[in-house]
């Protein structure tokens, strides 16, 4: 995408020509198109500025798409073991694994697949020194590092905010003592969510002081994910500056975890009205599930556009909820351009990031479908479909 070009929007214009009834119902359908050029963007901006971009399987790890995205980014970042065998038997490049907690089975098998392993804290990262030399007296290549608090809060949101008051992630710098750098190969720190570049400037700014001294005996700097970097307000430039002034002043290599904005506005949620009613207001039962299919809809919250809506004030407004037992299921009002009558398809919009990743399969409800769709050719393929067995087999 080039820059001035609302996204929104022209996600909406090319779903809308997406005939719903192609997929099975529930499904999420994501447009490789969309994928490429949003990994396009990211590859210019390494291009540029000599960054290493990965893409953060928290946020989507969907392995259809792997081919498409490993064109242009140089690796994965990993929360634990599970998403760094992912990333190096369904992606490629490099893994680079942080995890708050790591169990000692697990971390040895972490460290003979992933290229970074990054400690939470020095006493974990000490406590576990002997495993870490049995992997690399065995040939392990993988590099360490700690990832850091620069106590330096720009969050929006509390609930997702690593810098926050009494955060769990990462060391505070100002705890960080000489013996806890000894042997690490880099520094690691994540505090953004969603956000610009001005938020990482300014936590640079604060940050760059305390941990310059430490740079000087290290190979790399891993600035984490949460940068918007496909938005096309986002200043690609003002960024680019920054990942080469860090290089050539730190002699580091820079590493950025992009998650949302490998995917930003690439899929839709397919669903089906499934029964019309009223109780106060007109009320649509549907086949997407808030707390199975779209949960950050209630965890985060927000609100999902719908495909087609009527602008505000406009039509009749209806409640939309799922098909589970819990009351709280509940996506939202909204605004159909056509009346809806029970078996019409709808879609919610950009929900290819932090949904996909997150379904679950409460009170029973199935899992939706996934389909890649390439807008650009109208090629489609039902990547998976799921039943009663993915329900049955969590639960022993």
């Amino acid at each position: 995408m080039t820059d001035g070009i609302d996204i929104a929007a022209d996600s909406a214009a090319r779903f809308a020509r997406f005939d719903l009834s192609r997929v099975p119902s529930p499904c999420f359908v994501v447009d490789a198109a969309q994928v490429e050029r949003n990994c396009t963007i990211l590859a210019d901006v390494a291009a540029r500025s000599g960054a290493h971009v990965f893409l953060a399987l928290k946020a989507f790890a969907m392995p259809a798409l792997a081919p498409v995205i490993m064109r242009h980014l140089a690796g994965t970042a990993a929360s634990g073991l599970h998403e760094a065998r992912l990333g190096r038997e369904r992606f490629a490049g490099h893994v680079a694994t942080f995890n708050a907690g790591f169990k000692a089975d697990e971390l040895r098998e972490v460290l003979k697949i992933s290229d970074h392993v990054i400690f939470n804290s020095p006493g974990q990262r000490a406590r576990f020194g002997g495993i870490v030399d049995e992997a690399r007296a065995a040939g392990g290549r993988a590099e360490i590092g700690l990832r850091i608090n620069p106590e330096h809060s720009e969050g929006w949101n509390p609930k997702y905010d690593p810098a926050g008051p009494c955060s769990r992630l990462g060391t505070p710098v100002s705890q960080i003592r000489p013996a806890d750098l000894e042997g690490l190969d880099g520094l690691h720190m994540h505090t953004l969510c969603e956000q610009g570049f001005e938020p990482l400037a300014r936590t640079w700014a604060a940050v760059e002081p305390k941990i310059a001294g430490w740079l000087a005996g290290m190979r790399w700097l891993n600035l984490g994910g949460g940068h918007h970097i496909t938005r096309p307000d986002y200043d690609r430039d003002g960024l680019v500056a920054l990942v080469r002034r860090i290089r050539d002043r730190h002699g580091v290599e820079v590493y950025l975890e992009p998650g949302e904005a490998v995917v930003l506005q690439s899929a839709i949620l397919v669903g089906e009205v499934l029964d019309l009613t009223e109780n106060g207001v007109p009320l649509a039962i549907s086949d997407i599930s808030a707390t199975c299919h779209m949960p950050d809809v209630i965890e985060a919250p927000y609100r999902p556009e719908l495909l087609g809506e009527l602008p505000e004030g406009e039509g009749r407004e209806i409640r939309v909820g799922g098909p589970s037992c819990l009351a709280g299921d509940v996506i939202g009002s909204f605004r159909p351009a056509v009346p809806w009558k029970v078996g019409d398809r709808f879609a919610f919009l950009d929900q290819a990031h932090y949904s996909i990743v997150k379904t679950n399969t409460f009170n029973g409800v199935p899992l939706p479908a996934l389909a890649v769709w390439d807008s650009r050719t109208d090629d489609l393929s039902v990547v998976r479909q799921f039943g009663y067995d993915d329900f049955a087999m969590r639960l022993g």
